[in-house]
């Protein structure tokens, strides 16, 4: 490259004049200085016209402290200018010219016409003062001179330090002090240089990686282990990564990666026992035998770790947690931001961390694939999340292990990127790519790429082009699809074969010392195949903060949860109360505060909004903390929570609930208004119940059904982590719903498909059967049932995900208000609400089981037909656990009533339907009918007429004797 150099700046012309113009912009980088007027003669001086490219260079120079010339000085200067430009095209796009494919597949360009000097005018033989252009640093080389550098030099110290094997994207961040700061950190001409020490740990590091998938090739021949070959650098990385953290201060690491590597990381460096997982791929579970009614278990690429671990020269030891993630890629990324968040906060609020920022303690890992990273939508929700208030966790490092293909998809039909991390840019994170076949360019890339996120506290991705050696998993054959690749990958020697042999050829290690680290540690994995006769898995659940919660099948589940009258009444007053200086919008002061004051005041029913505050602020002031998150949950989608006030004249948001008692004598409630997001946003909030069990952490929905978007979390995570990993999770999810006419998408929040996804047995008589229910589903139709529903979540002690059929018109009919003693001592949540209306029970010919806000419509048009004695209202609250006790005693009741019925809006192929039918009848001696709507494809109408239509037919069926 230098030679094609040489030959254009050898026809290159002679400098030109720089308008004088140059100069004010120059200078202003020493604001401090009075600038002089440029002359209009010097102005107007110009010998070509300016290319984007070289006025972007002209912008640049505010970043450098050049001294401040005279527009003569400057103009007998321009050659100084003119190499700014250079340098400036080299941050801006050396990366083009970077060798980067260890495959040499994708070679860089091989013309960059930004990157040519005679572009700028520049010739050889000339000699250039680098103060201020260059931030070339010290150097111990007599024969380079930091004030008298030949072009010669520089375009060689360019050439090594942008389009080396390693390259830099940060041109494109918007401040100012970042970009400087990357070029400060890569542009020195004295580069790290590993001491033999750190050399020999590369290698081991290495070695034990290829050993290990080797030995498993060659004992588990049949066995999907998403290998390291090719990518073993990766080892390299999260070491590098994991001694500059520690080093730095950093007490925790949340780490959550995909599949392949996954176990070399784990026996290699996290000091996962490999007999455990030798055991787990002889058929041996992963977890504890008295769990075996619990747990069923995962597939060996999704097992976790968490250990400290200690480098030289840290103070202390630092935490690492390596997540369980699902199959389904990239979906744990928004789990682990959220975890991390929620560790901090829990330190900030505990008072042990006070002295720090968000970020300075603990530190979101998160490894990607690079068809994964371009791919996944969660991806870019999870990077939207990472700079907004009470979502981001300080920044996270990203790391690319790059294959440069997807399954057996080539990056030509991966992505539309030229980069698999341009996807990153939408947040102005900066990246540095590195060529994965040398593990001392990957651990100086690591360590430099967590250096910029614990000084600016924001995301950064570094990108580490490998290779895969094998398929897909072991068993596929990728010549089928990709020929030529392998062709260069199978003729090929290994990553740490090339790094051994370079050691060998420096005497830093012999053959002997090679080969002696390869035997040692195919023997020790040899021992620990061998001991897994007598392997029995441990408990490792339940641990740390969770400490004193126990395993539902030996908890308390149904804890009284009601709160003495005078506390409910000081927490409904507090979260109303408002500093007199504070200036609330007029309607809210009379229809909300005024409102709700007067009615606590006089012991009157209070509505949902109200219950829920009430519940929030008890559980508070008892010590926990609420965070609430999802789409203007601050105000709340129908304007009824106001939880949150912003001040009409200064839009300081004040949360009264969070003045109720002095600083360490209540928990803290976080309203987080969150993006347009339900994927990311929902495992935020996941990960967020993982870490932290003395919170109550809610998502709620616009609309019911909105939570689609999030699916895969839902299935993955919310429904499925206990059963697969023994982690529990109190996670909320709030879903509007309820047929009002307003069409097929905010009329449902398809409960069907969350029952659908409940483990509780078909047939409840059934005693053998075990009743661990994976998440408990409530359809409250009272303020005082949604209050003790929330409050059931903390008091317990064992953690269940709750999904609240919640409701829309509900929060403001007259009838559905609760009172206070109704949430008072001794009360707690009632899975079925019997009919308050029947006098006497032998009066009734038909019972209708219905659920939520249908119930107030069906006892509306049965009184209106004056049937209320006739026909009896049973509600279920809970469908999940399925209430066999409560039901039962009501068949008792009405055991003279032939003609039972279950009645509800939805269609019938959806609803709570085709879940409680088999139930209500194993329960029920008697035929249960359904009336309702008949199956249908979309939810509901969208024609008003055609609603209201279906709507009084449903009630007339239920209501006719």
């Amino acid at each position: 490259m230098f030679a094609l150099r040489r030959a254009c700046v050898q026809r290159a012309a002679a400098a030109v004049s720089v308008r004088s113009s140059a100069a004010s912009v120059l200078a202003a980088a020493r604001p401090k200085v009075a600038l002089r007027a440029p002359t209009m003669p010097v102005m107007a001086r110009r010998a070509y016209n300016e290319t984007p490219q070289e006025a972007y260079g002209y912008r640049l120079a505010r970043e450098f402290q050049l001294p401040d010339y005279t527009p003569e000085e400057l103009a007998n200067r321009n050659n100084n200018a003119n190499l700014l430009r250079l340098v400036a095209a080299y941050r801006m796009h050396g990366h083009q010219y970077a060798k980067l494919d260890p495959l040499g597949i994708n070679g860089p360009k091989t013309t960059i016409p930004e990157l040519d000097p005679a572009r700028y005018g520049l010739k050889l033989g000339q000699t250039f003062n680098l103060s201020g252009i260059l931030h070339v640093g010290k150097t111990s080389d007599a024969s380079i001179s930091r004030e008298q550098a030949s072009l010669e030099t520089i375009v060689k110290h360019l050439d090594n330090t942008y389009a080396g094997r390693i390259a830099y994207e940060f041109a494109h961040i918007p401040n100012s002090s970042e970009r400087r700061w990357f070029a400060h950190m890569v542009e020195s001409f004295e580069k790290k240089k590993f001491s033999a020490d750190e050399k020999k740990r590369i290698q081991a590091l290495l070695t034990k990686s290829e050993v290990f998938d080797l030995f498993m090739t060659k004992k588990f021949p049949q066995v999907k282990r998403y290998g390291l070959e090719g990518a073993e650098s990766m080892m390299v990385a999260l070491d590098s990564l994991f001694s500059t953290a520690n080093v730095a201060g950093l007490k925790d690491i949340i780490l959550c990666m995909p599949h392949r590597g996954r176990l070399n990381l784990l026996t290699d460096l996290l000091e996962y026992n490999p007999t455990a997982l030798f055991a787990k791929v002889k058929g041996t579970p992963e977890y504890p035998a008295d769990e075996a009614d619990v747990c069923t278990g995962d597939v060996l690429s999704h097992i976790a770790q968490s250990l400290d671990l200690t480098y030289p020269q840290a103070k202390q030891p630092m935490h690492v947690s390596l997540l369980h993630n699902p199959s389904h890629l990239e979906a744990i990324n928004p789990v682990a931001m959220g975890k991390a968040r929620a560790k901090q906060m829990d330190a900030f609020q505990s008072g042990k961390e006070t002295d720090c920022y968000l970020g300075d303690r603990v530190m979101c890992v998160q490894l990607h694939g690079d068809a994964a990273f371009a791919g996944q939508g969660v991806v870019m929700e999870t990077l939207g999340l990472s700079n907004l208030p009470h979502y981001t966790c300080g920044g996270s490092v990203h790391i690319i292990v790059n294959n440069q293909i997807g399954y057996t998809t080539p990056a030509t039909n991966s992505r539309s990127t030229a980069y698999s991390s341009d996807v990153a840019k939408m947040i102005n994170a900066p990246v540095i790519h590195v060529n994965g076949d040398h593990p001392e360019d990957v651990a100086y890339a690591t360590a430099l790429a967590v250096e910029y996120r614990n000084k600016f506290h924001k995301d950064i991705v570094l990108d580490v082009t490998a290779f895969r050696r094998w398929g897909h998993n072991e068993l596929d054959e990728p010549g089928f699809t990709q020929p030529n690749m392998y062709k260069i990958i199978r003729a090929r020697k290994s990553v740490p074969k090339l790094y051994e042999e370079r050691l060998v050829a420096e005497n830093i290690v012999s053959p002997t010392e090679v080969e002696a680290l390869r035997d040692s540690w195919y023997k020790k994995l040899d021992a620990d195949l061998d001991a897994v006769a007598t392997y029995s898995a441990p408990a490792t659940h339940l641990q740390g903060k969770w400490e004193g919660y126990v395993s539902p099948k030996e908890a308390v589940t149904k804890p009284v949860t009601g709160v003495p009258v005078d506390t409910l009444k000081k927490v409904g007053l507090a979260s109303v109360a408002v500093p007199e200086s504070m200036h609330v919008h007029q309607r809210l002061h009379k229809f909300h505060i005024q409102a709700r004051a007067q009615r606590i005041e006089a012991n009157k029913p209070v509505d949902w909004a109200t219950a829920e505050a009430m519940a929030f602020g008890s559980l508070m002031l008892e010590g926990n903390n609420v965070r609430i998150s999802g789409q203007d949950v601050g105000r709340g989608t129908f304007s009824q929570r106001h939880c949150m006030l912003v001040d009409q004249e200064t839009e300081r948001v004040y949360t009264p609930l969070n003045a109720m008692a002095p600083a360490g004598q209540q928990g803290m409630l976080e309203i987080a208004n969150s993006s347009l997001s339900e994927f990311a946003v929902l495992g935020f909030e996941f990960g967020y119940s993982w870490e932290s069990p003395k919170t109550l952490p809610i998502w709620e929905a616009q609309f019911g059904d909105f939570f689609n978007g999030a699916q895969i979390i839902i299935d993955t995570f919310v429904s499925s982590s206990e059963a697969k990993w023994l982690r529990q999770s109190g996670l909320v999810m709030l879903l509007p719903h309820g047929y009002d006419g307003t069409g097929p998408e905010h009329s449902t929040c398809r409960m069907e498909r969350f029952l659908q996804l409940c483990n509780d047995p078909f047939n409840p008589t059934q005693p053998e059967l075990p009743r661990n229910p994976n998440m408990h589903v409530v359809f409250p139709t009272t303020p005082a049932q949604h209050f003790h529903a929330l409050r059931r979540q903390m008091v317990r002690n064992f953690r269940k995900p709750l999904i609240v059929v919640g409701p829309k018109t509900l929060l403001r009919l007259p009838q559905a208000v609760s009172t206070l003693e109704e949430m008072g001592p001794g009360t707690t949540f009632q899975p079925v609400l019997a009919d308050p209306a029947i006098v006497d029970p032998m009066t009734v010919q038909r019972v209708v089981v219905c659920s939520g806000k249908f119930y107030y419509e069906l006892a509306k048009e049965r009184d209106a037909k004056n049937l209320t004695q006739q026909i009896a209202l049973v509600r279920l609250e809970e469908l999940c656990p399925f209430p066999v006790e409560e039901v039962q005693a009501q068949v008792a009741q009405f055991a003279h009533v032939k003609d039972w019925c279950y009645v509800q809006e939805e269609p019938q192929n959806q609803g709570a339907y085709t879940f409680v039918e088999p139930r209500l009848q194993a329960l029920v001696p008697h035929k249960v009918r359904y009336i309702g709507r008949v199956s249908a494809a979309a939810p509901a109408t969208g024609v008003g007429a055609i609603h209201r239509k279906e709507q009084a037919a449903v009630l007339a069926a239920a209501v006719a004797l």
